[in-house]
C-alpha cells in the first residue's frame, strides 16, 4: 500500500519537480517506512519551495533526533519555533534534546520555560525541567518543579522518587524520606526506592531501619554488591559487628581488590578495628 502511494505521489512530481506539497508527501511516507534518508532528501526539497512550513522542519528534527544527530535535530526544531514561536511540541522536543543528548541544562530550561508558556499544567515537561534543574545542582528549584508535575500526576513513580533525590541532596533528609516513601507506595517492591529509603535512613543515622529497607532489596537482587556493602557499613555502625563481618568477608571472597581499600579506609567500620576476627580477615587479604 505504501509502495502504491509513494509511486502515486512521485509521479507527479516528475512534471512538478518544483512542487512543495509532493516533495512533502513524499517525505511523509517514506518517514512511515523509515526510509529516514530518503525522507530528509524529500524534506530538503519540500523545504526549497516553501522554506517556512512549520511541518517540515519539525518532521526533519524528528528523523534527525532519531539518527542520533542531535545538534542538526536542534537547528531544525528551531527553526520551527521560529515559523511557530506558540508551538509547545518543538520547544519541548529541542529542550529534551539539550537536556539527555547534550547535557546543556541551562539551555533546556529555557526551551522548557518557552514549552510551559503554552501548555502550563503538563506533566513531562514540568518533569524534564526538574531534571535540568537538578542536573544542575539547582536543587530547590528541581523540587518545586516536581511538586508542580505532581500535581498532575500525584501516584507518579518516577517524580516522588527524583524529588526525593533533590530533597536528600540538599540535606532535608526527613521530607526526602516521606518522598521516597510516597514512590514506594506506588512501586512498594521497587529496588531503587528500597535503596535510596535505605541510604536516607543511614544518614540520618537510623541503622535499624535502614537494614530492614535494605534487606528488602535482596528479595530481587540478592547478589547485589552495593547492598551487601551498605548492609556491612549499617551493621557495624548499629554496633552488630558479627553481621557486618560477615557482609565483609562475603564482599572480598567476590571482589577483594575492590572492596578491600574500600573496608579499611571507610569510617563506618570503625568499630571494627579492635575486632580480632576483622583484622584477621584484612590481614588475610592484604597479602594476596
Amino acid at each position: 500500500m505504501s509502495n502504491t502511494r509513494l509511486h502515486s505521489v512521485y509521479r507527479p512530481l516528475e512534471c512538478r519537480p518544483d512542487s512543495y506539497r509532493g516533495w512533502y508527501e513524499r517525505a511523509n511516507i517514506l518517514l512511515e517506512q523509515r526510509s529516514y534518508q530518503e525522507a530528509l532528501f524529500s524534506y530538503d526539497k519540500a523545504l526549497e519551495y516553501y522554506p517556512n512550513d512549520y511541518w517540515s522542519w519539525y518532521k526533519k528534527g524528528t528523523i534527525l533526533e532519531i539518527l542520533g544527530e542531535v545538534r542538526a535535530a536542534i537547528t531544525s526544531y528551531q527553526q520551527a519555533s521560529e515559523i511557530k514561536p506558540n508551538n509547545y511540541w518543538a520547544w519541548y522536543n529541542c529542550g529534551c534534546l539539550y537536556l539527555t543528548g547534550l547535557k546543556e541544562y541551562d539551555r533546556a530550561i529555557a526551551c522548557f520555560d518557552k514549552a510551559l508558556e503554552f501548555y502550563p499544567e503538563d506533566y513531562w515537561c514540568q518533569y524534564s525541567k526538574a531534571e535540568a534543574c537538578h542536573n544542575l545542582g539547582e536543587y530547590e528549584r528541581a523540587i518545586a518543579c516536581f511538586d508542580k508535575a505532581l500535581s498532575y500526576r500525584n501516584k507518579d513513580y518516577w517524580a516522588w522518587y527524583r524529588r526525593g533525590d533533590s530533597l536528600r541532596l540538599a540535606g532535608n533528609l526527613e521530607a526526602a524520606l516521606a518522598s521516597y516513601q510516597a514512590a514506594l507506595e506506588v512501586k512498594p517492591n521497587d529496588y531503587w526506592g528500597l535503596y535510596r529509603k535505605g541510604l536516607t535512613l543511614q544518614l540520618m543515622g537510623a541503622y535499624q531501619q535502614a537494614i530492614d529497607s535494605y534487606l528488602q532489596t535482596t528479595v530481587t537482587e540478592p547478589e547485589d554488591e552495593s547492598i551487601c556493602y551498605a548492609l556491612a557499613a549499617c551493621y557495624s555502625l548499629a554496633g552488630n559487628f558479627q553481621a557486618a563481618i560477615e557482609r565483609i568477608e562475603l564482599l572480598l571472597e567476590r571482589n577483594y581488590k575492590e572492596y578491600l581499600p574500600l573496608v579499611q579506609s571507610d569510617s563506618a567500620f570503625q568499630n571494627l578495628q579492635a575486632n580480632d576476627r576483622f583484622l584477621a580477615l584484612l590481614s588475610n587479604y592484604r597479602d594476596k
